[in-house]
């Protein structure tokens, strides 16, 4: 028997006995996808409703997608009763969370790596606003709630609506006045059961297809922004100088800021 005939031997023995190493491989690092790491955060926030909110008093929705004007935008939760619609923002993240209200970006570090992402309280605001227009209802009777899953800690102070997993439910019982009558709440669930999009596989690809295009915009707008203050770019020609009639790109804050890009 030859070399090569030995160590294919070898190695069929090792697939024969360690065969499982690989679906067990595929199946860890599926478990720790975005996609299902978004799904256990659900999960625990549909499990937190189901035993510490009276069903007789609040109605779940979970997964809404809807339709908008440019496309559609998909909510985790809707809570309804009588004391207001809850919309519902799901983050499943570790780390340490740094953000404010009014920040666009924020921050997430673990040990020495960062990375950015949008403010949710803005990314739910889009959410709020087509319920509220879907559903006719006034601002103050529309909550936006975002709530934090997993191993995170919070090193910036947040406003009373982004909370641990384990405050959303006190968040919601916080609101004790009565702000929809019997026949609003049972109108109101009839209306979004009815303008929802189907909940079906199909529906989220397509959504989730719909963001990946708006996230691919948003990048080719960023490309073309000012690298020192953010402020979009715009197409200008030297008017003297060693280049004059040459096009260039500046900064739209200028004066303010005068940094200029070179055309590609």
């Amino acid at each position: 028997m030859n070399a090569s005939s030995i160590v294919n031997q070898m190695f069929s023995q090792i697939i024969s006995a360690y065969w499982w190493v690989i679906p067990l491989l595929l199946l860890i690092a599926f478990l720790k996808s975005p996609f299902m790491k978004g799904m256990f955060g659900e999960f625990q926030v549909n499990l937190a409703a189901k035993f510490f909110l009276d069903n007789k008093i609040y109605t779940l929705f979970k997964n809404v997608t809807l339709s908008t004007e440019d496309g559609s935008t998909q909510i985790d939760h809707i809570i309804v009763s009588r004391h207001g619609v809850f919309v519902i923002e799901t983050k499943n993240m570790k780390g340490w969370i740094f953000g404010g209200t009014q920040q666009k970006i924020w921050t997430q570090k673990i040990y020495r790596h960062t990375s950015k992402f949008q403010n949710p309280l803005h990314q739910n605001y889009k959410h709020t606003e087509t319920l509220r227009s879907a559903l006719g209802l006034e601002p103050d009777k529309v909550f936006s709630v975002v709530v934090f899953v997993g191993d995170s800690t919070f090193k910036t102070a947040m406003p009373d609506n982004v909370v641990y997993m384990g405050g959303y439910i006190r968040f919601i019982k916080s609101k004790m006045q009565v702000m929809l009558s019997d026949s609003d709440v049972l109108s109101i669930c009839a209306k979004i059961q009815s303008g929802r999009l189907n909940p079906s596989i199909r529906t989220h690809v397509d959504h989730v297809r719909h963001v990946k295009t708006l996230v691919e915009e948003k990048q080719r707008q960023d490309d073309n922004s000012c690298p020192k203050c953010g402020m979009p770019m715009t197409l200008r020609t030297a008017r003297q100088g060693a280049n004059q009639g040459k096009q260039f790109w500046g900064c739209t804050g200028y004066p303010r800021c005068k940094t200029v890009k070179q055309l590609a």
